[in-house]
């Protein structure tokens, strides 16, 4: 697939315009075999490696098997083969980037109008300040955003290309194994119609190697590795920005020694970011308002609303909540355009497209013959844009090791292997994962000591040097290390004792010195029940 784009390619360490060199096979159905084709087999092939889910994870890690191991047979099942339309999942960080690279997808981003993203705009209390990606080797290291969908398929698209890729339509119904209650050793799986019923036919399919369990978010087979409750933290309601591209745009060393980024619009109706071709975080609306561009036309509006529960937009209490948010996040007085976009958009709306924000932590994998990855293993608040980053290197790492031994694994090894990749994914997963529920706690704001955190953060965000480039590091992924994320974290809470302390908050201000040294205390003891419990969480077996 061609997308017709301005073409705009900043991004010269991963192509965003060009040719992908799998285009031909991106609306291909040739390639997938249905449900019914299938069962009628008479001679299937023995498979080496079962993938359920041909999302961004699976369609990676089963492209990496198969062209890894040529000689060996990978079965790649997914429910729906057309282009799936999501609200998230559309930002790849500089880490993710760079996984796919080591994947050999380099250029995966091509043919699908993808803009390079080069860091984050915040905006707070009329205030802005610039978080550029860290730079390696000289060279400013960048994302990517684009259309989930889009994405998917062109991941597809080279899993399809495969020759030892068999790719069906169907549903794993059931994991195949030892274990009365839970299952303890997986030999294959139960296939099924996509939609299947009580009455609906199977095939059962050895995997003589591994089972890879890469159905998301939403995974049926969960709770065989981990029956924790899922949290819901908050919801993400999504609209449509549509506006002209940027003409150009040019880069230029600021006063403190940081990339900053400065974009000329294109005659005609401007593109209303602030800063395009970045992500763009608003922190005055009800939880926090993120804007990116999906392609050089089209920018994505992602609104928090904190809570497990979401208003109803029955009665009108969603959009009117979304109405104040956007309203108060981008006010008319600072972006006019913005503001008029957003009421616009808004009101254009048909329906609110809503998306609930989960955090489910790994846990460590006791079923031999399985690999619990992705979202099917851990789900992260998507505030941070990093799922996508944690499962590709899960990928990457898993796939390094497995190749170490040379040959197709026995079960010896692949236990081997597993406990190795658990132990090496952990730093960036663990990074990523705190980073995202922590910082939704402090953007969201929903208490005093909160908003006096988020205050704390963005004054350390804007001190420039490691106080903004190490944070950058986390958010893309660049700098897998705990210890630092702590660090980090409670400097931004000691900051906000001391401006509680001094009176210099306006966040929380007034007081006697008294109850601002007591409740200055008091934050700090929050900052911790924010980001320990999770931590702890993470580091459970």
């Amino acid at each position: 697939m061609t997308v017709p784009e301005v073409v705009l390619d900043e991004n010269h360490s991963w192509p965003t315009h060009g040719t992908y060199e799998y285009t031909a096979y991106y609306h291909s159905r040739q390639e997938v075999v249905g449900f019914d084709e299938f069962r009628a087999q008479r001679e299937r092939p023995a498979y080496d490696f079962a993938v359920i889910g041909a999302g961004p994870i699976g369609a990676a890690l089963a492209y990496k098997l198969a062209t890894d191991w040529p000689h060996s047979r990978v079965l790649l099942v997914e429910k729906n083969w057309a282009e799936p339309d999501r609200i998230v999942g559309e930002l790849m960080q500089p880490a993710g980037c760079q996984a796919i690279e080591r994947l050999g997808l380099r250029t995966v981003f091509s043919d699908i109008g993808a803009v390079p993203v080069h860091g984050y705009y915040i905006s707070y209390r009329g205030q802005s300040i610039y978080v550029p990606y860290m730079q390696r080797a000289g060279k400013q290291l960048r994302g990517v955003s684009f259309h989930h969908g889009r994405l998917v398929m062109n991941l597809r698209a080279a899993c399809k290309a495969q020759a030892n890729i068999t790719c069906v339509e169907g549903s794993v119904t059931e994991l195949l194994g030892d274990g009365a209650k839970r299952i303890t050793r997986v030999r294959g799986v139960r296939v099924g119609p996509s939609r299947t019923t009580a009455d609906s036919a199977s095939v059962d399919v050895d995997a003589r190697v591994l089972t890879f369990v890469c159905d998301g978010i939403t995974s049926q087979f969960r709770k065989q590795l981990n029956d924790r409750p899922v949290e819901m933290i908050s919801h993400f309601c999504g609209l449509v920005l549509e506006h002209e591209p940027v003409d150009s745009a040019t880069y230029f060393d600021g006063p403190t020694g940081t990339t900053e980024h400065v974009a000329r619009p294109a005659p005609g109706v401007a593109n209303p970011l602030p800063m395009p071709h970045n992500g763009n975080v608003m922190l005055d609306g009800v939880g926090p308002v993120l804007l990116y561009q999906m392609s050089e036309r089209e920018t994505r509006v992602l609104a928090d609303i904190p809570g497990a529960q979401l208003p109803s937009e029955a009665n009108g209490q969603l959009r009117a909540t979304l109405r104040a948010s956007l309203a108060r996040a981008a006010p008319k007085h600072l972006y006019p355009g913005l503001h008029a976009t957003l009421m616009q958009a808004l009101d254009d709306a048909r329906r609110i497209r809503c998306i609930g924000s989960k955090f489910i932590p790994a846990t460590s994998n006791s079923v031999d013959g399985a690999i619990w990855i992705g979202d099917a293993l851990n789900v992260r608040h998507p505030l941070t844009g990093g799922g996508m980053t944690v499962g590709l290197w899960d990928v990457a790492i898993l796939t390094e090791l497995l190749r170490q031994h040379g040959k197709l694994p026995d079960a010896q090894t692949a236990r081997h292997v597993k406990a190795q990749w658990q132990w090496r994914r952990r730093p960036r997963a663990l990074v990523v994962n705190v980073l995202s529920v922590a910082l939704h706690a402090l953007f969201a704001a929903e208490t005093k000591e909160l908003g006096l955190l988020r205050e704390a953060c963005f004054a350390y965000l804007a001190r420039g040097s490691y106080f903004t480039m190490h944070p950058s590091g986390f958010l893309s992924g660049l700098l897998p290390s705990p210890l630092l994320l702590i660090f980090h974290f409670f400097s931004v809470a000691f900051l906000a004792v001391y401006l509680r302390i001094s009176g210099s908050s306006v966040a929380y201000s007034g007081g006697s010195l008294a109850f601002r040294v007591y409740s200055a205390f008091y934050t700090l003891y929050i900052a911790a029940g924010v980001i320990l419990p999770v931590i702890w969480r993470e580091l459970q077996p």
